[in-house]
């Protein structure tokens, strides 16, 4: 997970961040083994404004990906959690078992989706995933 947190930490520096100053970098690693990285991108129309977590998973779909095994966060706090609408982006792809790992590479907690987001709404199915 270490080598996963600098590749965050790298995307972290493209951030683009004028309005909050907070820099997020994120590494997503698809089942295939290649990694994604992405970055937070701010607009002035808050609302455009895109996480980098969802930048990553984005990268990796329209590049053809659709099985994931673990994300990095690196942010400006050791603790930079995804948000509720990223949280649901993993959900669509990923069952409660994906990784996401917070921290640095120096220190870094585990969790599970399911952990991060328990009762996940399943469109597909028009249930809550287990």
């Amino acid at each position: 997970m270490k080598e996963l947190l600098l590749s965050a930490t790298e995307a972290r520096r493209n951030a683009y961040a004028p309005y909050s100053g907070f820099k997020v970098g994120a590494a997503l690693k698809a089942a295939s083994g290649k990694v994604y990285l992405g970055c937070n991108i701010e607009n002035g129309a808050y609302g455009d404004t895109i996480c980098a977590e969802r930048v990553a998973f984005f990268k990796a779909i329209s590049e053809g990906e659709r099985e994931f095994e673990a994300i990095a966060i690196v942010g400006d706090t050791s603790d930079c959690f995804p948000c509720g609408t990223c949280r649901q982006v993993m959900a669509e792809f990923c069952d409660g078992d994906f990784k996401i790992v917070v921290g640095s590479p120096e220190e870094y907690k585990i969790y599970a989706l399911k952990e991060l987001l328990p009762h996940a709404f399943d469109f597909k199915n028009g249930e809550r995933k287990p």
